[in-house]
């Protein structure tokens, strides 16, 4: 325990006031304590001290010219963590919330979230504090363009491939790669999240969510249950949230709720998935809207939201799938969830629960799929658009959906049979974190000291 108190006091002042960061990495230090007593090698090595901090850190202004003809300016990030097993990858988030210690959080919790997959890709994150929210096509078109006058340089096919995350879809990927290819002459696969006109993948929009869920099912297997028939809540209104919904209809179970942060939706009969997709994929409007189309649903603002939590926790049901954003579920959540029957929860987010709510879960021994996991649907099949674009291939809806299945199953057993292995079966978040560390931690030795 000195051993990652020390770490984290010196993190917190070599890289001051970035309280998610730390959060992220004391959790996964926690999880590594029986690795590190019993390997010397990673001491020796020094591979904690040189994990936590990036390769790399790039900070940059983004100046661009709104409708109105005003000078605006946001700050630009990419956070190039850890290369030991492949070029740099993870997504761009553009939401006001971002600053350095949210993109390090994110850049941290992708090394071992990539290594998770078994595929060959590092870990790294980026964004910008540039609200999306408002703005016109042109307002986000110039925006991308000056953030990609910056960013271009630091990024290639087996360099550095940014995705998409909060904020940051297909529109925002077409006006950064335009911009990537003006400047550079190359057609190449540098993004992933692309249209599928010009290299995307097909499943690519789906696979945080349906691998959210493959992952549950899972879980639920091992203990000799499924989906079918289940009640389930989830959060957020995204894509990570909005294909998780789908993919829960299809294997059998009913997701009752979704939210915004304008408030959560509860429809006891089951969203209605089109409706839904309609609201936020076509219109882009608040979830309120949905009870004009279905009066028999009930809509619970945020000010009518528990001062200890979030809403869409405290409905009874027997699955969860947190999928909007970090820290949403707290404590108090995770004890009403355990109290309401809830036997799984399966993080479509990253890092949705908090500390305290994590113990909670482990302690109540239900299924628990930490982040890290179950949400690496997302990165895995951005890879796999990566292997398209080297090949010049595209592969059909249903190839990629089974490789996503197939990567979202190996995840599992790796985490299950390493928490198994220090003798904490139930512990997925031990097993995942102890899993993915050993790949990055021995493909480090082997690389030197750089």
């Amino acid at each position: 325990m000195t051993y990652i108190h020390d770490t984290i006091v010196k993190l917190q002042k070599t890289s001051p006031a970035q309280a998610e960061f730390y959060q992220a990495v004391e959790e996964v230090l926690d999880s590594l304590q029986p690795i590190l007593e019993t390997n010397e090698k990673y001491k020796h090595h020094a591979i904690i001290e040189r994990m936590v901090e990036p390769e790399r850190q790039i900070m940059f202004r983004v100046p661009w010219v709104d409708d109105q003809g005003k000078v605006q300016v946001n700050k630009g990030y990419r956070i190039e963590f850890n290369s030991a097993l492949g070029p740099y990858k993870g997504g761009l988030r553009f939401h006001p919330s971002v600053n350095a210690g949210i993109i390090k959080f994110l850049g941290f919790e992708q090394i071992f979230k990539n290594a998770l997959t078994g595929l060959p890709i590092g870990g790294g994150k980026g964004g910008a504090n540039f609200d999306p929210k408002g703005k016109s096509d042109g307002e986000i078109m110039r925006f991308c363009q000056s953030f990609i006058n910056e960013l271009y340089r630091h990024i290639g096919p087996t360099t550095d491939v940014p995705a998409g995350d909060i904020g940051v879809g297909a529109r925002e990927i077409g006006y950064m790669f335009g911009q990537y290819k003006r400047l550079t002459g190359n057609y190449d696969g540098v993004f992933t999240g692309k249209s599928l006109l010009w290299g995307g993948s097909l499943v690519r929009k789906e696979a945080t969510g349906y691998g959210c869920v493959y992952f549950a099912q899972y879980m639920l297997a091992d203990k000799g249950d499924s989906l079918a028939g289940k009640q389930c809540l989830v959060s957020g209104a995204g894509n990570v949230a909005i294909y998780t919904i789908e993919k829960l209809y299809e294997l059998g179970a009913r997701p009752v709720t979704c939210s915004d942060s304008s408030g959560t939706l509860y429809h006891e009969a089951g969203i209605d998935l089109a409706t839904l997709k309609e609201l936020k994929e076509v219109r882009k409007a608040r979830l309120s809207e949905y009870l004009v189309a279905h009066p028999d649903a009930r809509f619970i603002p945020v000010t009518d939201y528990p001062a200890d939590g979030h809403a869409v926790w405290r409905i009874p049901a027997q699955l969860a799938f947190p999928c909007a954003t970090q820290n949403e579920l707290t404590e108090a959540d995770a004890r009403a969830l355990v109290a309401n029957g809830v036997i799984a929860v399966s993080e479509g987010a990253n890092m949705p629960s908090t500390q305290e709510a994590v113990e909670v879960f482990l302690d109540a021994r239900i299924c628990y799929g930490p982040g890290k996991a179950a949400n690496a649907g997302g990165v895995a099949t951005s890879q796999l658009e990566m292997a398209q674009n080297a090949s010049m291939q595209r592969w059909s809806f249903e190839e990629v959906d089974e490789k996503l299945k197939v990567i979202m199953k190996n995840i599992y057993l790796s985490a299950s049979t390493t928490a198994a292995e220090f003798g904490e079966p139930h512990n997925l978040v031990l097993g995942a974190n102890i899993a993915g560390f050993r790949k990055v931690a021995d493909a480090m030795i082997e690389q030197g000291v750089v």
